[in-house]
């Protein structure tokens, strides 16, 4: 769902205060935090989709990355995991089997338990998990307190959503879908663990909203983030494929997007890009500018890919301004 239509529907909604409760859906943040005493912060999330592949392990793979995520953006170590799962009831256990071992896979890879979990039968494919991280207070990292003068980091590149659209239309490289997987089923944990030491002060995920729509949530109402737009790392051909598709999610990220942001000399494609909803896709960190080489650096060593892609400034017209 895009942002603008998901905070319209989840304003107002009956809530008990709780003085434990860090952070709720009250923010536009990338999980919940609780509070359980002794300065440790319990992390809690859940994500789930349908699939994009037809490899049912890479799919179990790739969403539970996906859910893992927001754990890691929070500066988070993940503890346990229940399965989301819905199949319709012709499908048969041995797909089941293999999307819930690719999952299995990526929570050992993660050093999670997993928990147990829910299925049902309905009408299509649905997989992913809840999340139950943990958090020591003094390291928690928040999606929109970013500082004036620091610089941005993006982990992964861009362009998941328009490979995929290639793919669903027979036109995508298989080299190219190949490196586009293997990006996806790429757990944040290598990046988030280079953190340590720095002076980081926001970090998010950018999955959904696009990254766009999440440097939005990192400005808010008090920062202007400025993106380079020709340091934006991209997945093989997503330039070509971005000329020839729409999606949809790309096209309610624009429209929330919109009035909020200065496009610059951005040619449409690039904006079609920034706004393209990412699956698994990676970490958007905002470091001490002084300290911006030397992570970057660090994060490269596992994550190649990784680029600074732009700073925060203090709010001058726009949230995002890409230049």
């Amino acid at each position: 769902m895009g942002s603008g239509s998901l905070s319209n529907i989840l304003a107002g909604l009956p809530v008990i205060q709780d003085k434990n409760l860090v952070v709720g859906f009250d923010g536009k943040d990338d999980a919940a935090v609780y509070d359980i005493g002794g300065g440790q912060l319990l992390i809690s999330t859940a994500d789930f989709f349908p699939p994009m592949v037809d490899c049912a392990c890479t799919f179990g793979k790739i969403a539970a990355a996906n859910a893992l995520s927001d754990v890691y953006a929070m500066g988070g170590r993940p503890l346990f995991a229940l399965n989301l799962t819905s199949f319709t009831q012709d499908l048969s256990e041995e797909i089941v089997r293999e999307i819930l071992r690719g999952g299995a896979e990526k929570l050992v890879e993660a050093g999670a338990v997993l928990a147990g979990g829910h299925s049902i039968y309905g009408e299509g494919i649905t997989y992913g998990l809840a999340v139950t991280g943990v958090v020591d207070e003094k390291y928690l990292l928040r999606n929109n307190t970013p500082k004036a003068g620091h610089s941005l980091i993006l982990t992964k590149p861009l362009g998941t959503g328009f490979v995929m659209a290639a793919l669903k239309a027979g036109e995508a490289n298989e080299d190219n879908v190949n490196v586009t997987l293997k990006s996806m089923q790429r757990l944040n944990k290598y990046a988030a663990e280079k953190l340590d030491g720095f002076d980081v002060s926001a970090c998010t995920d950018v999955t959904g909203f696009g990254l766009a729509g999440h440097a939005l949530e990192m400005a808010g109402d008090n920062f202007t983030i400025t993106l380079y737009a020709d340091k934006i790392p991209l997945l093989p051909s997503v330039i070509e494929y971005a000329e020839k598709y729409e999606t949809g999610g790309g096209k309610r990220n624009k429209k929330y997007a919109d009035g909020k942001t200065k496009y610059g000399g951005a040619n449409d494609t690039i904006i079609k890009i920034l706004c393209d909803p990412q699956t698994s896709g990676g970490l958007l960190i905002a470091v001490k500018s002084d300290e911006a080489d030397k992570l970057l650096s660090y994060i490269q060593t596992d994550d190649p890919a990784a680029e600074i892609v732009g700073m925060v400034s203090k709010f001058n017209g726009f949230s995002i301004k890409i230049v």
